[in-house]
């Protein structure tokens, strides 16, 4: 029994210092986790940054009913509503103000298209940036520049 309650001492120290010693590690990791460098603690104190979102600028085009090109079909009609987005409220105010002039230059755009040329998403693509190398002409002299971002099509029905 003698050797038996020896082998019990060895073991029962062995895990009183492996416990000292799991305890140690655990204790440094925490440390070194929680004081890190004062970088690290700033940048996760510190919100990210928040992006300004700034309303986009739309100057509508009321819906317009123009002739077509005669195809094999005979004649056609293009009914359409068009939005424009401007960068700038200067590109809208300047859109707004000539807008007879606006819609006579769409108006002889689309009236020389032929309901084929209109009939695809490429097609509609390859006209809206038609619409807008036609809109960015200088209507006024001298005119500032005309920002438009996008032409949107929010009717279009070709009979």
């Amino acid at each position: 029994m003698a050797t038996s309650s020896g082998g019990s001492r060895k073991l029962l120290w062995l895990l009183v210092v492996l416990v000292v010693i799991a305890s140690s590690a655990a204790a440094t990791a925490l440390f070194m986790v929680m004081s890190g460098d004062g970088d690290d603690g700033k940048a996760m104190a510190q919100e990210p940054e928040t992006i300004e979102h700034k309303a986009p600028i739309f100057v509508e085009i009321e819906p317009f009913t123009v002739n077509l090109a005669d195809d094999d079909y005979g004649s056609r009609l293009l009914y359409a509503g068009i939005s424009l987005k401007v960068a700038d409220e200067q590109s809208q105010a300047l859109l707004t103000e000539h807008m007879p002039e606006v819609r006579s230059r769409l108006l002889m755009l689309l009236s020389g298209k032929q309901a084929a040329d209109l009939a695809s998403q490429e097609d509609k693509r390859r006209l809206a940036e038609q619409v807008k190398a036609t809109l960015e002409a200088p209507m006024v002299e001298p005119q500032p520049e005309l920002a438009i971002e996008n032409v949107l099509f929010t009717e279009f029905i070709v009979q």
